[in-house]
């Protein structure tokens, strides 16, 4: 279930974390991010403030995957440190981008900051892209190939480096808006939580479930992989984009679960042995929340929800035949948000 994200916005963005050396006023790095709060074990040690990377406005191509640039679009890809000390991200693939830039217009009003768009030598200019007036430069096979991570790029046309989007908050570095919890999600009725889900492939399907089930948000409890990382972006399909994402620890939960009067459930095996009751997941059940805010609470594929969300959250179960103990993260989380939405 992989699919991939990510648009637009007319002309180059004002914010574009790279120095443009042409008429076109000199564009100034985001400010840096630390980020802490998403798992970094897998980045490159990228973690100082973000440095201006020279794309010269004469270029409008590139065939060798040693371009300064395309170590920059590279690191991007690869660190999570890094995109968000430059505030950018990495989108492969021409229907992720035109998806999102398709939401984004027609639903929001506004669309993501495309910062330029790559474009294989030998491709069109991908359909519902045409009208949009975004810098393109065209690259070669290998360097369609080394940015794609894929190693056949006749499915990749495309790739847009884009701005990291205004509905992601991190709580460790906007602090402003730490105490103001009503600013973090636009509705908080329903609010789906990650707790240590580091497989991007499922915390990218958990977020595309919620988004398409109409939830209001993801809160990301620390060890979450980060959700721009490519796989999950791919396993989102956009929504990555389009559902407001906030990363914070327990405390801030706390703050998003006193002021709304949230109820917390988290789900877990009813054959899982635990000291409190296990509460079966049912239309009569789900039909009893209705009115009620909640917080649904889905733990890591090894380890299952974490000692203090088992001690806080009402739990949870999906009634299974036979034998079952538990079912993928993904899949589970994709039945609750469905009952409970």
């Amino acid at each position: 279930m992989h699919c991939g994200c990510a648009f637009a916005t007319p002309a180059l963005s004002p914010r574009l974390p790279l120095e443009i050396k042409t008429s076109v006023p000199k564009l100034r790095a985001s400010s840096p991010r630390t980020h802490t709060q998403i798992n970094h074990s897998n980045d490159l040690t990228e973690k100082s403030p973000a440095t201006r990377v020279s794309l010269p406005s004469h270029v409008n191509s590139i065939a060798s995957t040693s371009n300064p640039f395309v170590k920059h679009c590279l690191k991007l890809r690869q660190s999570a440190s890094y995109r968000h000390a430059h505030g950018s991200v990495l989108v492969v693939g021409a229907i992720p981008i035109r998806e999102v830039c398709m939401f984004q217009t027609n639903k929001q009003g506004v669309a993501t900051e495309i910062e330029c768009l790559l474009l294989h030598e030998e491709a069109q200019v991908p359909q519902g892209l045409e009208s949009l007036s975004i810098r393109i430069v065209r690259v070669s096979s290998l360097v369609m190939k080394k940015l794609s991570g894929v190693q056949s790029t006749e499915s990749v046309e495309a790739v847009a480096l884009m701005r990291i989007p205004s509905s992601f908050i991190d709580l460790e570095d906007d602090k402003d808006i730490l105490k103001d919890c009503k600013k973090w999600f636009p509705s908080a009725h329903r609010v789906l939580v990650l707790d240590s889900i580091q497989d991007p492939g499922n915390l990218g399907t958990l977020i595309r479930s919620a988004m398409a089930f109409n939830w209001d948000g993801a809160f990301l409890l620390p060890g979450c992989c980060d959700p721009f990382n490519d796989k999950a972006l791919r396993a989102s399909r956009g929504a990555s984009f389009q559902l407001p994402l906030v990363s914070g620890n327990w405390n801030h939960l706390k703050l998003l679960q006193r002021e709304f009067q949230m109820r917390l459930l988290a789900g877990h095996p009813a054959s899982t042995t635990t000291e409190k009751p296990v509460s079966k997941l049912c239309l009569e059940f789900a039909q009893s929340l209705a009115e009620k805010p909640l917080c649904l609470i889905l733990g890591s594929e090894g380890h299952g929800l974490s000692e203090q969300s088992r001690q806080v959250c009402e739990l949870v179960s999906i009634p299974m035949e036979g034998e079952f103990e538990s079912l993928n993260v993904s899949v589970a989380g994709g039945i609750f948000l469905f009952m409970l939405q």
